[in-house]
């Protein structure tokens, strides 16, 4: 292990993309201390306890703690992942998008633009309604905005805007000039941060009477083992026969060996956790700010706001059926079974047992489909049940499944990157093989 950390710093290319995502990375945490001019912290730390458990921890885990704190960057990243989304979905849908999908580089391009002014307009829309959720607020001791005035809006909305931003920005950076995906990073980073915090009130409200102690001793056993199977069904695979014809050239003979297709069964990673996530907030969201978290019981926006509350079963419902359907949309979105089809007959190659073409791509694609739902289950339940393990044993919600995943999918998304690069330059990587090796399912 050390000896392959000592290897990364010795690839000046790898050095200063890992030194340039750190830095960036610091950077965004230091924004996220920075608050929105106006906003009384005291009174917001207060109003956020009497909110505890509910969608405001849930908004925190994806900024970081940056709501909370009514931070610059409260609206985090989510803008810009809504309106991947929705630009992603359109690509389907609608023929231009569909177009520019297909144009290569030049209409990737182009759709990241568009992106980028919808994620302007969806942030200029969250700005006006946390700012209005804001003034709706109020802790133990008063107001949480103590002068809301048209000046405070103003300031707010550019505010907060202004910090989407910077963040989808250094995203951005991150992405180009770093190493790993810089938007999943800045989600790993907020939550990642909030760990520390965790263990430290765990040990000081648990280990004070040995029941205490034993509880938190089963709810960390708990994040362990399904941490471990979080790796597990990331890593796993699910291998394709391939057979390559001979062919001869001149005296040479080319070809004729066996290989195969690595079919992930989570070929999506975390990108079905975290829109899922996206969009249920969204609704959530808008009810809870407008009500200022007070609406009383009984009432339509009540009945409303408790059905996207997460532990909900139309919470759970929806949840479930979001990452299933997110899962299969973006596996569909990066693998192509036509294509694939056409690219081994192109090469000579073949699968044992099925007619290269048409028939090829709907045998990929039935493995595809069968793999999948599985694959996208499973992440369901750890979403779910580590959240359901919170309530039992009165953990902060970031020990939740949904926060694991995303670190855990994050986490080895970044080491196979780290060891692409240790490997093209004959390192030994962080396996002993020199690679990140999936598991065969």
């Amino acid at each position: 292990m050390f000896k392959t950390i000592a290897n990364i710093f010795r690839i000046p290319d790898l050095r200063k993309k890992i030194l340039i995502t750190a830095l960036l990375l610091v950077l965004y945490r230091l924004g996220s201390f920075i608050p929105i001019p106006g906003v009384d912290a005291v009174q917001l730390s207060s109003f956020f306890k009497s909110q505890s458990g509910g969608l405001f921890d849930l908004l925190n885990l994806f900024v970081g703690g940056n709501f909370e704190r009514a931070s610059i960057f409260a609206l985090g990243i989510m803008p810009y992942i809504t309106a991947s989304i929705v630009i992603q979905l359109l690509g389907s849908i609608i023929p231009y998008f569909e177009k520019l999908r297909k144009e290569g580089a030049d209409g990737q391009k182009k759709m990241n633009q568009i992106t980028r002014y919808f994620t302007v307009a969806l942030a200029a829309f969250n700005a006006i309604t946390i700012t209005v959720g804001l003034v709706n607020m109020s802790g133990t001791g008063g107001p949480v905005v103590p002068q809301a005035n048209f000046l405070f809006h103003l300031t707010g909305v550019i505010t907060l805007i202004t910090g989407t931003m910077i963040v989808m920005w250094l995203g951005e950076q991150i992405t180009e000039y770093g190493i790993g995906n810089g938007i999943s990073l800045i989600i790993f980073a907020g939550i990642i941060a909030r760990y520390p915090e965790g263990f430290i009130n765990l040990f000081r409200t648990r280990f004070n009477s040995f029941s205490g102690v034993l509880i938190s001793l089963a709810a960390i056993a708990v994040m362990v083992a399904v941490t471990a199977a979080i790796i597990f069904v990331t890593e796993a695979i699910r291998k394709i026969p391939v057979q390559y014809a001979k062919r001869i050239v001149g005296r040479k003979v080319y070809g004729g060996q066996s290989t195969y297709i690595p079919l992930r069964v989570n070929t999506a990673g975390v990108i079905p956790i975290i829109f899922a996530q996206s969009i249920l907030m969204f609704p959530a969201t808008l009810i809870t700010l407008f009500q200022g978290g007070e609406a009383e019981a009984g009432t339509f926006w009540y009945s409303l706001r408790t059905m996207f509350t997460p532990g909900h079963w139309v919470y759970t419902i929806i949840y479930v059926g979001l990452i299933i359907f997110f899962a299969y949309f973006y596996t569909a979105l990066v693998l192509n079974p036509t294509e694939m089809a056409e690219n081994m007959v192109k090469y000579g190659g073949h699968i044992p047992g099925k007619k290269p073409g048409k028939k090829t791509a709907e045998y990929i694609s039935s493995v595809l489909t069968r793999i999948t739902l599985p694959g996208a289950v499973f992440f369901a339940f750890v979403a779910l049940m580590p959240e359901m393990m919170t309530h039992i044993f009165k953990l902060p919600f970031y020990f939740g499944g949904t926060g694991l995943i995303i670190v855990v999918g994050v986490a080895l998304d970044t080491l196979r990157q780290i060891e692409s690069h240790l490997v093209m330059r004959h390192y030994d990587g962080f396996m002993k093989k020199g690679k990140l090796r999936g598991r065969s399912s």
